[in-house]
Parts: structure tokens; sequence; C-alpha cells
């Protein structure tokens, strides 16, 4: 059967040993739809970011393009503006039939941590073709912040599928019809649309923009960081924002979305045309995600934004990105935010875990 596989299949895959770690995978890294990454002992720094390319190795790459190494095993800072890539504990052998997609974490994203996974042989980032074997590497790259990490540490996830788990645009109306997928009107088109929010009720208060010059955030500290220290905080009065060229923002949709239980899917940009500006899509959106099933009543999904080369004004209900269903292969046995540590469902406008609520 054809779809996205599920947290138990995950656990088989493990245990047939398509799955394989340096230290037995813990029970927190396997997701509703996906499996969490976790870093190795060592980061690379190096000149420039790449691809190993066909028929080539990572580790013969690094040999080419490696500056020095960090050894992480008591902590280290991974500084704003470099290139690192990190083995991963993690290593595949998937059969013939089995494809992954990876992508870094929700609280990766929201930290402007650019986190992509790279394969030996590969020749796009975050994509590992059918049938594959051999190791995983993070490719990081903090755009904002500088942060200190050690081994074990959870930036990315994959997730496995077989065949093509994609909904068309016919499908998903379908699905909309029978469990509404937003709390508006589906603006369904290539995936479903989502708009930024520049009107939030009973406050000005529409998002924040990461300070240039801060401290470093140890990815350890969960709820510990003051948002003023890192973070100005973005008003509007008019619906609108200018976003300034380089800038970061953190911002939110419109729509309250929600993922029914036999469905995931990811977020993807919209179109290139539509301003001088890029929405960052990290992270899956798991079964459960905002779905009544697994105490959630829709969430919005938060939007990670920079702008480009020119000052753009961006204006409430714009539509910025779109949700790219997919089927699971069979129902998986643990929702989003069901009994689960799940520290975004019902959300609204927040910043990552590593900050004090506001």
């Amino acid at each position: 059967m054809s779809g996205v596989i599920p947290n138990q299949q995950i656990t088989a895959m493990i245990d047939a040993g398509q799955i394989h770690a340096t230290a037995p995978v813990i029970p927190e890294q396997i997701q509703p739809a996906s499996l969490d990454l976790r870093l190795g002992q060592v980061a690379y720094r190096v000149r420039a970011s790449f691809l190993a390319g066909h028929g080539a190795s990572v580790a013969a790459r690094l040999e080419e393009f490696e500056m020095h190494r960090v050894d992480l095993r008591d902590g280290a800072v991974l500084e704003k503006g470099c290139v690192y890539v990190v083995p991963l504990m993690e290593s595949l052998a998937l059969p013939d039939d089995i494809s992954a997609v990876a992508n870094a974490k929700s609280s990766t994203g929201r930290l402007d941590l650019l986190t992509r996974t790279i394969t030996d042989g590969g020749r796009e980032f975050d994509r590992v073709a059918p049938g594959y074997t051999g190791p995983l590497y993070a490719e990081i790259c903090p755009r904002s912040f500088s942060v200190l990490v050690r081994p074990g540490m959870r930036l990315n996830q994959i997730r496995f599928g077989q065949g093509d788990a994609v909904l068309d645009d016919t499908a998903l109306r379908a699905l909309h019809a029978e469990s509404p997928l937003v709390d508006g009107v589906a603006v369904i088109d290539d995936g479903l649309g989502f708009s930024v929010d520049l009107k939030l009720p009973g406050t000005s208060l529409v998002g924040y923009r990461a300070k240039p010059h801060t401290g470093v955030i140890d990815l350890d500290n969960i709820g510990y960081y003051e948002p003023a220290e890192y973070w100005e905080e973005v008003h509007s009065s008019s619906g609108q924002i200018i976003l300034d060229p380089g800038a970061f923002y953190i911002l939110v949709s419109r729509e309250a979305v929600t993922i029914p239980p036999g469905y995931a899917a990811e977020m993807a940009p919209y179109l290139a045309m539509v301003g001088e500006f890029r929405v960052h899509y990290a992270g899956f959106f798991d079964p459960g995600f905002g779905h009544e099933t697994a105490g959630g009543s829709g969430s919005r999904g938060v939007l990670e934004v920079r702008c480009h080369e020119a000052p753009f004004v961006l204006e409430h209900g714009q539509v910025v990105g779109r949700l790219i269903y997919e089927r699971m292969a069979v129902p998986p046995t643990q929702l989003y935010g069901a009994g689960i540590a799940s520290n975004y469902q019902g959300q609204g406008l927040k910043l990552s875990k590593h900050f004090k609520a506001t």
C-alpha cells in the first residue's frame, strides 16, 4: 500500500535493521509520521554548502571542503553565518520501494537554524532515494543566532514513504468536504493555501523580528530565554508591515489548520513571483495536528519569513505558502498532541520552545 509510513511501521523498520543507529533509538524520536534524527559527536566546519553528487560520498567531499573539526561531546557552539556538516547517529538500509524526505523540526526553523540532510550520492538536499543504503549527515547553518549543541540533539526529522502519497486538488477538496481542513474558505490550488495574519484580535503585535547581535542559545534550555533579548516585537495597526532585506521574522497564518488522523502534511513555498521574500518551511505536520481527536480545534501555522533584495510590503491575508497533504499508508497508533510531548498543538503566534512564554 502506498503512503507515508506511520510510527508503528517505523518501529518495525528499526527492528528489521532498515534504520540503524550508533546508539539505540529512543521512544521520543518516533513521531506519528516521522523519525527524529540525532547529531553525532563531531561537526565539520566547511567552506561552503555542498551535495555529494552522483557516485561520490559525503566523507570524500568533506576532505575537499573541511576547514576544521569541532568536538561536540562536551557541547560546542556553532557560530552564526558558518556552515557545518555533522554525521548523524542514524543510517539507512532502505528497501527498493521505500524513499524518504527530511526536514528541519519546527523549533529548528523558528530559530532560523538552516538544517538540511545530505546523503552519499545525493543530488538534492533532504531527499533520500528509494533503496538508499548508507550514512546520513546534517548540514547546519545558523543564520540568526549562534547555538550550543551536543551529541544526541534532534534538529531534523525524516519521513518514509512508498509510492505517490500526495493528494491532488480534487482529492484535497473531497477531504475538506468530509473533514474541514481550515476554519474558513479553503484556497486549494496545488495544495491548501494559507495566508499571513497581520490583524490579530485585541493586539497590535503581529510578529517578531530577530535581533542582529545576541548571545548564544543552548538548545537544551527550554522556556529559558527572555524573548526581548533576542527578538524585537513587530506591531501593525494597518494590516501591513514592511519586511527589511536580510531580516528574519516570525509571523502566523490567518488560517487555523487541521491534519486528520489518516493524513500528514508538509509546508511548501507558494510562488517565487509573489514578492521579494521567502517563507521558510521547517517541519512536517503530523497526523492529528490541530485535529479534535488529538485535543485540538485547529492550529495556526507559524511562518518563518526572510526578505531578500528589496524592502517588501506584506499585507494581511496575502497568500504566502501552502500545505501539501499526503495519505498515510495506514493510520498511526499515535497522534500529534495525544499523550505525547507536542509543543505546538493549538498554537497561535509563538516563538520556539526555548523562550519564556509571553
